[in-house]
């Protein structure tokens, strides 16, 4: 559960901004099990929201065929590329988009980037900034259930964490920071 939200208002992360259509792209930003996923359903109760899970869509397309890093890596690329045309068309239609993809580094950032600005719509960046014992017990209790598509490994948590780079004002994006 998030217990604290603050959006971060000082210069130099931008201010909303008004596009020509009220469509907004959420994009999210955290270490696995920062609670990504849970505030992505909470945004696509919205009316006019449709969510994109990445984990869901991986699991579908390419079941038991992501055993490692370079599978994900290689899958999300072509996922991403798959996406972008239909996202920017539900964008400039009016149409709200939640991103349940780790917007965790600025390349990975980039790719939202160009989906709000073809879009000409606004944008929010949820960086979801959870400690990474939180992180690692809910990923426990995560792989533990079973009802997660893939169960990272410790292992792999701390390569993925390794690799995550929060948002950093310069890149200017419109950031929400959940703090816990």
């Amino acid at each position: 559960m998030l217990q604290e939200t603050q959006r971060d208002t000082q210069p130099p992360y931008r201010q909303p901004d008004s596009r020509r259509n009220s469509a907004v792209l959420y994009l999210l930003s955290g270490k696995i099990g920062a609670g990504k996923s849970t505030l992505a359903a909470r945004l696509a109760e919205r009316p006019g929201t449709f969510l994109f899970s990445e984990d869901s869509l991986l699991s579908g397309l390419y079941p038991g065929e992501i055993a490692d890093p370079g599978d994900y890596i290689r899958a999300t690329i072509r996922l991403k590329k798959t996406l972008k045309d239909h996202i920017v068309g539900l964008l400039k239609a009016g149409f709200s988009v939640v991103l349940d993809f780790p917007a965790n580094t600025p390349d990975s950032r980039r790719w939202g980037r160009e989906l709000f600005e073809a879009a000409d719509v606004a944008h929010e960046l949820h960086f979801m900034d959870t400690p990474d014992m939180v992180c690692k017990a809910r990923l426990h209790a995560r792989n533990r259930s079973g009802a997660h598509p893939f169960q990272p490994s410790d292992a792999e948590f701390d390569l993925f964490s390794r690799l995550f780079i929060g948002p950093t004002p310069e890149e200017g994006f419109n950031v929400i920071r959940h703090a816990e």
